[in-house]
């Protein structure tokens, strides 16, 4: 008489993977992301952000010369008063269309310039980069337009015309009357980086191979166990 075995002497030996190998495979691709990732994404972000605040400020402020030139500039818009009212010496003039359109050139003219210089010294573009641009243009604007009136005529129409006289021309206040000019810098700024990155700025490497796509449909399948 032989020994009764148990079933699971009876059964042959598995070819197959031990217990534990499936879960390995699966904790494989875990690591793949974290192992992919590059540690200087971080810093390299961190360093484009504090750049693109410098950019930015450094574009405002450069904001005050664009005032200075409209100031000087811009064509004047000539009053005329009388004992009582302040009237325009030339009804059909285009002084005050004059002063918009002068605006619009010179903030497109600086943002082209903000962003030709930036490029230069820089010689990459980027999201940050651009949205800097847009940023210190605005606020460039805004402070030439500012700076613009600050420098022109007095505001005060009424005491500039007991001042000057009766009968006497004098010239009006220095007003942007299109608020739209106002974005002429920060347009330009990213139109002339985006254009200037896409022409002269650094390319990606190509790959050395040309990958040709398997359209047959006759996939190679693995071999399975028996």
């Amino acid at each position: 008489m032989t020994a009764a075995q148990t079933p699971h002497e009876n059964q042959p030996p598995h070819k197959n993977q031990p217990p534990d190998e499936p879960h390995r495979q699966q904790d494989a691709p875990a690591q793949g992301p974290a192992a992919a990732a590059d540690p200087a994404a971080g810093p390299e972000l961190a360093r484009e952000l504090r750049e693109g605040v410098l950019i930015a400020l450094a574009v405002a402020v450069s904001g005050v010369l664009l005032g200075v030139l409209w100031a000087w500039l811009a064509p004047r818009v000539p009053l005329i008063a009388d004992t009582r009212n302040v009237y325009l010496k030339n009804t059909e003039g285009e002084e005050a269309i004059g002063a918009d359109g002068t605006f619009v050139l010179l903030a497109f003219g600086f943002g082209v310039l903000s962003a030709a210089v930036v490029f230069l010294f820089r010689r990459r573009g980027g999201i940050p980069l651009v949205v800097s641009l847009a940023v210190g243009g605005l606020l460039a604007a805004v402070l030439g337009w500012l700076t613009g009136m600050w420098l022109g005529p007095t505001p005060d129409v009424v005491a500039h015309a007991k001042q000057v006289g009766a009968g006497v021309v004098f010239d009006g206040p220095l007003r942007l009357q299109a608020k739209g000019a106002l974005l002429a810098w920060p347009i330009a700024g990213m139109l002339t980086q985006i254009a200037l990155s896409g022409l002269f700025g650094p390319r990606d490497p190509e790959p050395d191979g040309l990958m040709v796509p398997d359209w047959s449909g006759h996939h190679q399948q693995p071999p399975t166990a028996d």
